[in-house]
């Protein structure tokens, strides 16, 4: 999305007073991929315009959902370090149980120290480390292994 479509997004969905999450006008959707629906948040600074990454919820079941993960997110390289990604994980917690919800996936490089730590501070469990099969790894960025967590939000988690 470009910087200008950014700027005239809509107002914030989720809010903790240190971020906003606004909904932003991509299309989740990707048959191939089998990614049904799904949502994409941009990450602000809160009550500002400054772009600090973004989140997305895919909703689907499928191979390549296996190695890519139902949640994702991306963080500028300018903003790491400061806990964002949790942050912005934990603002969607409300839509996943809304969505009736009880557990996604989230998965990780094997070398992405700070996304694995994301995960295990939202108190994710790494189910298995699994090789991503060489028809999936566009899908992945080209990663060979991927670390799969799983994210209980729903009753009992």
């Amino acid at each position: 999305m470009t910087a200008l479509l950014r700027m005239f997004s809509r107002k914030p969905m989720f809010s903790d007073g240190e971020i906003d999450l606004t909904l932003s006008h991509e299309d989740v959707r990707d048959p191939e991929c089998g990614i049904r629906d799904g949502y994409t948040f941009y990450i602000y600074r809160a009550g500002t315009r400054h772009y600090l990454g973004y989140v997305s919820l895919r909703l689907g079941e499928s191979p390549a959902l296996y190695y890519l993960g139902h949640i994702g997110y991306r963080i500028e390289e300018s903003a790491r370090g400061h806990g964002y990604a949790l942050r912005a994980c934990r603002l969607m917690e409300p839509l996943l149980r809304r969505l009736n919800l009880h557990s996604v996936s989230i998965t990780a490089n094997v070398d992405n120290l700070p996304s694995r730590k994301t995960c295990e501070k939202l108190g994710c469990p790494l189910e298995s480390i699994v090789a991503v099969p060489p028809a999936y790894r566009a899908v992945c960025a080209g990663a060979e292994w991927k670390c799969r967590y799983i994210w209980r939000v729903g009753p009992g988690a």
